[in-house]
């Protein structure tokens, strides 16, 4: 067994003591003060590394942590973890940690609160094995990524200047699979406006805004294209007063995935186009929302990435493999700053957001920490 993985072996009861607690805090999005104990509980063990933090203050959301060798250092390798869950006040009391044979369960265990602890270790890892790897290193632990990264991407973009790597550790796939792409993500809302009239009585004075919407829901879901990636889907719908009467008003709420920027762009143009088409005469529509996330893409440098993965994958018997994904995350961010951006680095871990099924994959946990910990070894050789 490789050394850093055996040492990191030997560290399980600590790591799991720490995940236990780190998921038995409540830290959904809008729960600031949870997620600022979790961040506390953060900064506190990598300060005791002797690592330099500053923390992000925030209003709304949790506070957001920067952690670097020295505050005037220069690491070539960002790695982005977020703190946020999307599970509400109270779920953690519901349902504590618990280990059933090789899995952890419980709120947020693999998104991602075993990526907290696997991060502080591959670090830790780094050190008592007398590596200087560790200083190579620009840490973000970000507090809103289950809600778009609002206050956050800014951070993350300017952390992303200069960086040679990024190394995104969100949960890990099965089969050894790390993730190399994942699609934009667009929010858009159709409000429609109409006029009332009773629909018994004097229907021909009416201008119905449902009808209208209805017309803009069957061109927009025709929009999907599977087999280029990109899908459009009306998720949510509503409109009217009652029964009785010509809907003055109607909404539609879509969700976008894209693969590419260019996808995005012309996407974008078509539902403007539809927004802007008026079937049902004197009907007036306002389109807002936008692709909000952009898409996690390969970048000049991704493949040189993945094969150093992969290298490292060997050495401690692991065959690596790629795979894309419909969902967003953080490495967006910095994909499309042109910085080389693996994501997936995480533990072992699968059915996210899952109020029952959600788990960590524990006898993963050290073999996978040490892929993080030696590729910010390797990486750092380069």
């Amino acid at each position: 067994m490789d050394k850093i993985e055996s040492y990191l072996e030997g560290k399980m009861p600590e790591m799991n003591n720490l995940l236990e607690k780190l998921v038995n805090i409540d830290s959904g999005s809008y729960n600031k003060e949870g997620v600022d104990q979790v961040g506390d509980i953060i900064r506190q063990k990598f300060e005791e590394l002797g690592m330099y933090v500053k923390v992000h203050r925030e209003t709304e959301f949790g506070d957001h942590l920067e952690i670097k060798y020295k505050e005037d250092s220069d690491p070539k390798i960002i790695i982005i973890a977020h703190m946020d869950t999307v599970f509400p006040e109270g779920e953690a009391e519901k349902r504590p940690y618990k280990v059933i044979g090789d899995k952890a369960y419980g709120p947020g265990v693999s998104d991602e609160k075993a990526s907290h602890v696997s991060v502080l270790y591959a670090l830790k890892a780094l050190m008592d094995n007398g590596s200087d790897a560790y200083k190579n290193v620009h840490i973000i632990f970000n507090s809103d990524e289950e809600v778009g990264s609002r206050t956050s991407k800014g951070i993350i973009k300017e952390a992303a200047e200069g960086k040679a790597y990024s190394l995104v550790v969100e949960s890990g796939r099965p089969g050894d699979a790390i993730v190399t792409e994942r699609k934009g993500i667009g929010r858009f809302v159709f409000d429609v406006k109409g006029k009332s009239a009773h629909a018994g009585v004097e229907p021909e004075r009416g201008i119905s805004a449902v009808e209208e919407l209805a017309h803009k829901i069957i061109k927009l879901q025709n929009l999907t294209d599977l087999e280029q990636g990109l899908s459009v889907n009306v998720g949510l719908i509503n409109g009217g007063i009652s029964s009785n009467t010509i809907a003055p008003e109607a909404q539609a709420q879509v969700d976008v995935r894209v693969r590419n920027m260019d996808q995005a762009n012309e996407i974008t143009s078509k539902i403007t186009d539809i927004a802007n088409d008026e079937e049902v005469k004197g009907t007036t529509t306002e389109l807002s929302g936008r692709i909000g996330r952009p898409p996690m893409e390969k970048v000049e440098g991704t493949e040189e990435l993945v094969n150093a993965i992969r290298s490292v994958g060997e050495e401690i018997g692991m065959q690596i493999q790629e795979v894309s994904t419909g969902g967003g995350s953080d490495a967006a961010y910095t994909s499309i700053e042109g910085v080389p951006t693996v994501d997936g680095m995480g533990p072992l871990g699968e059915f996210s957001h899952s109020e029952t099924d959600e788990y960590v994959d524990l006898k993963t946990f050290p073999k996978r920490t040490a892929l993080l910990a030696k590729t910010i070894e390797r990486l750092s050789e380069v």
